[in-house]
């Protein structure tokens, strides 16, 4: 699977190691290409995965504020809930396609 904004793969990874929660993929940590990720300040919670940390993609110069988002300490539990570990598993929005 393939995570792309402003014509660059930002994220890929076998479909296997994709985690789908709630309709939203989340990419294994090691599959985000780095270099096109900046730290936000933006956080949100989610009442049974927890608080969850926003990246903003830079490409060619371009910036798509907080439109990959994780969870770096998920509650107690909520691993249990999906099935499997998804500790720092990165999703998008905000434009970011998915494609298999």
């Amino acid at each position: 699977m393939k995570a792309a904004w402003n014509g660059q793969v930002v994220a890929e990874s076998d479909a296997e190691s994709v985690i789908e929660i709630e309709g939203n993929c989340y990419f294994p940590p090691d599959s985000i290409r780095e270099d096109f990720f900046e730290e936000s300040n933006q956080t949100s919670v989610c009442p049974w995965k927890g608080t969850a940390h926003y990246k903003t993609l830079v490409v060619d110069g371009k910036r798509n504020e907080a439109a990959a988002w994780y969870y770096p300490d998920p509650k107690q539990g909520a691993s249990d809930r999906v099935g499997r570990q998804f500790r720092d598993y990165i999703s998008f929005w905000n434009g970011v396609d998915i494609t298999s």
